[in-house]
């Protein structure tokens, strides 16, 4: 058995095409989907990450602005920042890249964005809103995930789903997409024991460690399940997912590669994200 691939490329180019007919129809209503991002700090691949969303963003007709600010800018300095971004109507979306250096209260500055500009989906009140089951902005990882698997007909419902990070960027927002759409999940951390043993039982395994001392091997899977790496390492000079590709790849039934698979995914979810908003505040929320 070799897994079948999930594209996030060939998916993702098809998501951002949705996306930019939806920014022209904006477009000819007298609204152009505005995203605004703030970095904090030199941080090689946030600087990284933010050129391909704000190149990505440049493709598809959203307009986009980015404040870069040094690492020593003082929390109410960046607070005030997110608030004249608040209230100025031609911004639709607001994302702060994370993480913050050292010494900034991440969850604070997450609270100050208003929630229908939040296009991460962190928001206290979005992420409530999606473990309630309402759906609206959701963090862009976990959205693209779900896109990813809908794309490619793997049924979620009804099925066992472990995901392996507890965080609110990916693990508990991802868990409850998928209890909203019928799995059975677990959510397995750094204190899990006997990782492997529940891993086994996954049809569905998600892993976004991103530590250089962890992998998932055979040993972690069951045949023929699905297997999502969202983790990213450089090793030796070279990027490198959670997932050992090469062997998991001969036991799983589909499997995202790395890089190609889940990333271009969180991209074109962060677009889509800001077109939602811009609607949002074109419709008067």
């Amino acid at each position: 058995m070799t897994g079948r691939i999930l594209d996030g490329k060939l998916v993702a180019a098809e998501v951002k095409k949705q996306v930019a007919e939806q920014a022209e129809q904006l477009g000819r209503h007298g609204t152009r989907p505005f995203l605004a991002t703030v970095q904090v700090g030199d941080d090689p691949a946030s600087t990284s990450y933010l050129k391909a969303k704000h190149r990505a963003a440049e493709e598809i007709g959203i307009e986009s602005e980015h404040h870069h600010l040094s690492a020593s800018t003082a929390q109410d300095k960046l607070e005030a920042i997110l608030g004249q971004l608040n209230t100025n109507p031609k911004v639709h979306g607001i994302l702060v890249q994370l993480p913050l250096p050292q010494g900034f209260d991440e969850d604070s500055i997450i609270e100050r964005i208003i929630p229908y500009k939040d296009v991460d989906g962190l928001h206290p009140i979005n992420a409530g809103r999606l473990a309630a089951g309402k759906e609206i902005l959701v963090p862009c990882t976990p959205k693209g995930i779900v896109k990813l698997l809908t794309h490619y007909g793997v049924p979620v419902a009804g099925r066992h789903a472990v995901i392996i990070n507890r965080t609110t960027l990916v693990g508990r927002p991802l868990a409850n997409l998928f209890l909203n759409r019928d799995a059975t999940v677990t959510v397995c951390h750094s204190k899990t024991a006997n990782l492997a043993e529940t891993t086994r039982t996954a049809d569905i395994l998600v892993s976004a460690v991103g530590r250089e001392e962890f992998q998932i091997s055979p040993e972690h899977i069951k045949p023929g399940a699905t297997v999502a790496d969202v983790g990213l390492t450089r090793v030796g000079g070279k990027l490198r997912g959670d997932v050992d590709f090469d062997k998991v790849s001969r036991l799983a039934g589909f499997i995202t590669p790395v890089p190609g698979g889940v990333g271009p995914m969180t991209v074109a979810c962060l677009l889509e994200n800001t077109v939602q908003a811009a609607l949002i505040q074109t419709r008067g929320g």
